[in-house]
């Protein structure tokens, strides 16, 4: 069929940035973009910014409509994907019961898709990635926020409503801070990036010493987790610590997951797993440690094959195999 072949326009629209891609149905990226999601100035805007990064994708190349597949989107939160609403995002202020897919559709006038972006990413590595062949498998992201998404018996599971692997909103301390979401103690709120820069912030806006302070010229309100990897990296004692409780706190979550699910293979995407083995090493360690031992060997925790791509190539993956539109 001569439409499958055409190439699907990918959106991953995250808390901070929106990421646009143009995928074969090779699964090639034949270009990308950035932009940043500036969720702040509410849902209409960022709706609209998204209409505008895919007209720009497809304007220089000269692209009709006619000449896509579709477009299809993986967004943060809990999404009703055969109703293609976004139902709650806690990383995208506003967002309740948005009916993004058909906003999105008749906007353009294009078949398009929504899916959640954990969900996507976890359907990429499944199918192309280092997940190919594994039927028991759980997808983490790690970045602003944690995402999650469960694949059983070699099917995506997303629960009664949709909202199934909101792995970051589980409790891990019950007497800690409020997260996005309203509940307390979140592992979001423990083992984000987020988390990461905020606690970095804390300690030294209390007086405590670190190379971040030199790292962003004085403006800590400007730190980030990818400047704490880099000073933790460096030697730097406070980034370390600061991120060594990050990855306990990741691990006490992998050891929930374990526990529950008995999964084949963890894989860590997001941002945050860029720091590769400074944050996985200490988790995996609590893993072996705290899980029930069977279910710790079972288990390999590993890094995305895909990267920040993942969200990308899940989002065409799933709009290739729906074929036409569902709702």
């Amino acid at each position: 069929m001569k439409e499958a072949n055409l190439p699907v326009i990918a959106i991953d629209l995250g808390g901070t940035k929106i990421a646009v891609g143009a995928i074969s149905h090779k699964y090639q990226i034949l270009a990308r973009e950035y932009h940043l999601t500036l969720a702040d100035e509410g849902v209409e805007a960022v709706i609209n910014r998204i209409v505008l990064v895919i007209e720009q994708i497809i304007g220089p190349r000269d692209t009709d409509l006619k000449q896509l597949y579709g477009v299809s989107i993986a967004a943060a939160g809990a999404i009703d994907s055969p109703r293609g609403i976004i139902t709650f995002s806690p990383n995208l202020p506003g967002w309740h019961d948005v009916p993004l897919r058909d906003i999105v559709s008749e906007r353009l006038g294009i078949k398009t898709w929504l899916i959640n972006d954990t969900n996507a990413a976890a359907l990429a590595e499944h199918h192309l990635g280092i997940g190919k062949g594994i039927d028991n498998l759980i997808y983490l992201t790690v970045g602003t926020g944690i995402g999650g998404a469960i694949i059983l018996d070699g099917k995506l599971y997303t629960g009664v409503c949709g909202s199934a692997g909101e792995i970051g909103h589980m409790t891990i301390d019950t007497n800690g801070l409020r997260c996005k979401c309203g509940n307390i103690g979140c592992l979001e709120t423990l083992a984000s990036g987020s988390a990461i820069a905020r606690e970095a912030i804390e300690h030294i806006s209390r007086g405590e010493r670190s190379s971040l302070t030199e790292i962003v010229a004085g403006k800590i309100e400007n730190i980030t987790a990818k400047e704490a990897a880099m000073a933790a990296q460096r030697g730097d004692s406070l980034a370390q610590d600061v991120i060594g409780r990050a990855a306990t706190y990741l691990g006490v979550g992998l050891v929930n997951l374990v526990n529950i699910f008995n999964p084949e293979m963890i894989i860590i995407g997001g941002g945050v797993a860029n720091m590769g083995d400074l944050l996985l090493n200490p988790a995996r360690q609590v893993v072996k440690e705290r899980a029930f031992p069977v279910s710790a060997a079972a288990v390999r925790i590993v890094t995305t094959q895909f990267g920040d791509d993942a969200g990308l190539l899940g989002a065409a993956f799933f709009a290739f195999e729906h074929g036409v539109r569902i709702g």
